[in-house]
């Protein structure tokens, strides 16, 4: 597999990371719950990805649960000196699939030991704080408790870098003020433009934004006019929507998910295709209703 050379690398943390990096949520069975369907296959992208110079990867001990994470042990450890894996703690996993907050200081500390030991890792590089004051997305509401709870965990040595998941600008605001936050993870996309605002204030700071669904999902993006751009382009609708990502600001580090080794190229082309001016106006004009 072609290795990414580019886009250029940003800091996460203290760790210049490519840009274009790899969510493992995908890896997981249906619904992110079990086992996945081809266990081979998920080592194959995971290895892959690696070998094609992503040293940015995205998981979390509740994907699976567990899943995730040991399946990235098991296909990397010994791993790679510049390898940055970044998981999330604050939820947890129902027998029947569901999602449930799991914010208490105890529920948080078990799940940095759970991450430690499924990963294979003394400390944490980046732990993002995932709130789930509403599992339909970011809900307003104090986020000081949970976040002095983690930032307890780092002073013990057991997290480098604090990062938080799911938030508002507001909470964002009211984070940085407890701990040195080192990125920021929402969902944001070409259709889903929520976060403009946030993504400009936190690339004056040299904070990154990792956003998750950067294709739309678990139902894909769907676009007449980023299907007609990609037909001119000679590219996948999939990767110029990431290519939209990568130069819509600089503290934008993508991280597609797949369980797929072909898919996984496709996506990594997104570092190498160039967007003109005119593509990116088309493009942003999606999210504003002009075009559909």
């Amino acid at each position: 597999m072609t290795r990414i050379d580019q886009p250029s690398t940003y800091q996460l943390g203290d760790r210049p990371v490519r840009r274009l990096g790899y969510g493992a949520m995908q890896l997981a069975g249906p619904h992110v719950f079990g086992p996945p369907r081809d266990r081979a296959a998920a080592l194959a992208v995971l290895r892959g990805a690696v070998a094609a110079g992503v040293n940015h990867l995205d998981t979390s001990d509740f994907y699976g649960p567990h899943v995730t994470n040991e399946l990235i042990r098991e296909a990397l450890s010994p791993y790679p000196d510049d390898l940055v894996i970044v998981t999330k703690i604050g939820a947890r996993r129902g027998a029947d699939a569901s999602w449930l907050p799991a914010f208490s200081a105890e529920d948080l500390t078990e799940a940095v030991h759970d991450n430690l030991r499924h990963l294979g890792l003394d400390a944490l590089e980046v732990v993002n704080l995932r709130v789930m004051l509403s599992v339909a997305g970011p809900a307003e509401g104090s986020i000081e408790a949970p976040l002095t709870a983690l930032a307890e965990l780092q002073r013990k040595g057991l997290v480098r870098h604090i990062g938080l998941s799911n938030v508002t600008p507001a909470q964002v605001e009211e984070g940085r003020r407890i701990c040195a936050i080192a990125g920021v993870q929402n969902e944001y996309n070409l259709a889903q433009r929520r976060d403009d605002a946030l993504i400009d204030a936190l690339a004056r700071d040299g904070i990154p934004y990792v956003p998750f669904f950067p294709l739309g999902g678990f139902s894909p993006l769907q676009s007449s006019t980023l299907s007609a751009v990609a037909e001119g382009l000679g590219a996948t609708p999939m990767g110029v929507a990431l290519a939209w990502l990568l130069r819509r600001s600089p503290n934008i580090l993508p991280i597609p998910g797949t369980s797929s080794v072909a898919h996984l190229r496709e996506n990594l082309a997104a570092a190498d295709l160039d967007l003109p001016a005119e593509a990116m106006a088309r493009l942003d004009g999606i999210a504003g209703g002009t075009a559909g």
